[in-house]
C-alpha cells in the first residue's frame, strides 16, 4: 500500500461572511455578505482546493493504491484527504474519497465531506462530492478533468467544476459557483496554470495565475515551490487588485 503525505504552506487571502448587506474590508477589497449572527468563510468553501485534493498529482498516471494528503493552513489548522480504491481494472479506477478542511486538532473543523472519484490511466477523471460546513450549510460539487496532452516532456490538463451551495440560514438562498482551469507542466518539473471561478449571487469572478517549480524529487519524496497571483472582480469591489501568494509543498510516499 502506498500513501502520500503533502504539506503545503500557502497564503489564504479571502473570506466572506453572511445577510445581504454588502460591505468592503478596506484592508482587502472583497465582498462580504452578513447575516447578523454568524460569520461564514465562504471563500475557503468555494475554492478549488477540494478538486485538487480529489484528483491530486495531475502529472502522474493513475495511482492504484490507497493514499492520503495532509496540508497546513496559515491559521494553524490542517486539511486531510484520503482516497481508497473501490474498483480497479487496467484502465480505470473508482475510489471513495474523504476530506476534512480546517481541522483544529481538538475536534473542530471548517468543512468535512466525501464522495466518489473516477480516474483513467490516460489522466482523465471525474468526481461527485459533498461536504458540510458547520454553522453555514452543505455543498454538492461535480468536477471533471481532461488530459489534453501527455508525453515524455509535456503535460496539459483542463479541469472544470460546478458547486451548488445550500445555506442553513433561510435568509440566504441556494447559489452556484462554477469554474475551471488549464495547467501545463514541462518535464514534470516546471508548471503553470490559469484559472477562473464565478459566483452569480455575489456577481463575483475570481481569476488566478499560478506557477510551480520542482526543487527536489527522489524515489519516495518531492519538494515543490508554488507562487502566483489572484484577483477578484465584482461591482461590489470598487478597486480590485492582483494579490500574490506563495508556498512550499512536500510529498512523501511510503
Amino acid at each position: 500500500m502506498c500513501k502520500s503525505i503533502t504539506i503545503i504552506l500557502s497564503v489564504l487571502m479571502v473570506c466572506a461572511n453572511g445577510r445581504y448587506l454588502i460591505k468592503e474590508d478596506y484592508r482587502s477589497p472583497y465582498v462580504f455578505v452578513e447575516d447578523g449572527r454568524n460569520v461564514y468563510d465562504l471563500e475557503e468553501a468555494l475554492s478549488e482546493d477540494q478538486q485538487e485534493l480529489t484528483h491530486a498529482n495531475n502529472f502522474l498516471r493513475v495511482r492504484r493504491q490507497a493514499h492520503g494528503a495532509l496540508s497546513s493552513n496559515p491559521d494553524g489548522t490542517s486539511n486531510v484527504m484520503a482516497k481508497v480504491p473501490l474498483s480497479v481494472n487496467d484502465k480505470n479506477m473508482l475510489s471513495a474519497v474523504g476530506t476534512v478542511s480546517g481541522a483544529s486538532g481538538n475536534g473542530g473543523f471548517k468543512a468535512a465531506g466525501g464522495g466518489l472519484a473516477w480516474d483513467n490511466v490516460n489522466g482523465h477523471g471525474a468526481s461527485v462530492t459533498g461536504q458540510h460546513i458547520p454553522d453555514f450549510g452543505d455543498q454538492l460539487t461535480a468536477a471533471a478533468k481532461l488530459n489534453v496532452l501527455h508525453n515524455d516532456k509535456h503535460d496539459v490538463t483542463a479541469q472544470a467544476f460546478a458547486t451548488r451551495t445550500f445555506p442553513s440560514n433561510p435568509n440566504v438562498p441556494n447559489f452556484d459557483t462554477y469554474g475551471g482551469k488549464v495547467g501545463y507542466t514541462y518535464d514534470d518539473k516546471v508548471g503553470a496554470s490559469l484559472g477562473m471561478q464565478h459566483t452569480d449571487l455575489f456577481k463575483k469572478t475570481d481569476y488566478s495565475a499560478m506557477g510551480n517549480l520542482n526543487l527536489f524529487k527522489g524515489r519516495d519524496s518531492s519538494l515543490d515551490f508554488n507562487a502566483g497571483m489572484s484577483k477578484s472582480v465584482s461591482p461590489y469591489i470598487p478597486s480590485s487588485r492582483w494579490e500574490p501568494s506563495a508556498g512550499l509543498s512536500f510529498t512523501k510516499w511510503f
